[in-house]
């Protein structure tokens, strides 16, 4: 939704169906999609599966094996020569060309996210981390806390409900809760978008004649 706010046109990919989402979506293999239409593309945005990287989660996820999809999606992007935008939780092994949080578009979410982006030089520059305003509401280590952000991932603690997710994030298409737990706000998006329209180039260079030798691998998003 960021980037149509933007002024995209938006296709989607995923290996799931997923009705709720507003714009085309092809379900596929996001690593065989990159292959075969990358260079239609003037942008590409690739959100591959946080779980293995995500502090919050890690915990719980510990003993269990998750792909990185990270190395082969730089690669194809870099082969094919088109500008893109890899966007991963803290931890994730991603440059941090550029670093979010739901505080800096005054969202009721932290959601702290770093992007890696070939494009982006020296303008625009980090946007100013702005100071939060309290803490994540909900349980921590026994402890309860009230403030003024909703945490959007799981169940129960006092972390958000569906309706409170959608508001926290500005996101109304679904009320699904593991896409909104999934999701980045679309403020985000919109931001890297309204850059890229005024400051990245235009075009990209020559491809190789083929592409390069990549085991895809089949993950839900």
């Amino acid at each position: 939704m960021g980037y149509y706010r933007a002024g995209f046109d938006v296709t989607g990919v995923d290996t799931a169906p997923r009705p709720n989402y507003p714009f085309h979506l092809l379900q596929a293999d996001a690593l065989d999609a990159m292959r075969e239409l990358c260079q239609d593309f003037d942008l590409v945005h690739a959100s591959p599966p946080c779980q293995g990287s995500c502090t919050l989660t890690k915990g719980t996820n510990a003993g269990r094996e998750y792909i990185d999809l990270i190395p082969q999606m730089r690669q194809l992007c870099e082969w094919y020569g088109v500008p893109y935008v890899i966007e991963n939780v803290p931890g994730a092994d991603i440059r941090q060309d550029l670093t979010l949080c739901g505080e800096m578009f005054s969202l009721d979410v932290i959601r702290h996210r770093h992007f890696e982006l070939n494009w982006w030089g020296d303008e625009p520059e980090q946007p100013k981390h702005v100071k939060h305003r309290g803490p994540v509401r909900g349980w921590r280590h026994g402890v309860w806390r009230d403030g003024p952000y909703i945490a959007a991932y799981g169940k129960g603690g006092g972390k958000g409900n569906v309706t409170e997710m959608q508001n926290a994030m500005d996101i109304h298409w679904t009320n699904v809760h593991t896409e909104l737990t999934e999701a980045i706000p679309p403020a985000y998006t919109e931001f890297i978008g309204r850059a890229f329209l005024t400051n990245s180039y235009w075009g990209t260079p020559t491809p190789n004649p083929a592409p390069p030798s990549v085991r895809a691998a089949l993950t839900p998003a």
